[in-house]
């Protein structure tokens, strides 16, 4: 009678225990599946783009000219896609790829925000920014570090203007320090309305 109720127990045991395992390997699935559904979404992405013939068939034999044109133009490779980051989840957006930058490299980044040019030891830095929550200095600030490439290098706005920006996310190493994040820019455009300059979420 023993060994039945304990055969029995550990039947039952190994039965909740699979019904379990069953349930979240369920619920982590769906949940994954609803991430790449909403990135997706969000990306814009509904299938792969084949580079040549999508982008003649958009362009024909014009040069891309508004930002609209040169962000596409740079979405349109396979694998590519168009993050745009909002107003609303700004320093949400922002974060995400600085905590999953393996998700956005070589993907094209398009915001709005302030641009600051701010001097270094070396050279000068670029950024395109907005002012967030923080308690020392710009500790505080969220956005990406623009650059031109030397072949498409065009002058830079004032400091503290309102701009959209749309770039390539790439990575560079400085001072034996890798993985910093910028935007190799497609567009660079001042904006005379400006948008939130602090932003919360």
């Amino acid at each position: 009678m023993r060994k039945d109720n304990s055969a029995r127990n550990s039947l039952i045991i190994a039965l909740v225990t699979l019904a379990v395992t069953v349930s979240l390997f369920s619920f982590n699935y769906v949940r994954a599946k609803q991430k790449i559904e909403n990135l997706n979404a969000v990306l814009g992405k509904s299938a792969e783009l084949n580079f040549s013939p999508t982008a003649q068939d958009f362009f024909g034999n014009q040069k891309p000219e508004t930002i609209e044109e040169k962000t596409r133009y740079a979405s349109l490779s396979p694998n590519k896609g168009l993050v745009e980051i909002k107003e609303k989840m700004f320093l949400a957006q922002v974060n995400d790829v600085y905590l999953n930058p393996a998700d956005y490299l070589g993907k094209t980044i398009k915001l709005e925000g302030i641009f600051k040019e701010e001097q270094g030891y070396e050279k000068s830095y670029c950024f395109v920014i907005r002012y967030g929550p923080g308690c020392c200095g710009n500790d505080g600030n969220a956005g990406f570090e623009v650059a031109w490439a030397k072949e498409d290098a065009q002058p830079y706005p004032a400091n503290d203007s309102w701009v959209e920006a749309a770039g390539v996310l790439k990575s560079y190493e400085e001072d034996g320090y890798s993985q910093y994040l910028y935007l190799d820019l497609a567009a660079l455009n001042v904006l005379s309305k400006r948008g939130a300059e602090t932003v919360l979420q």
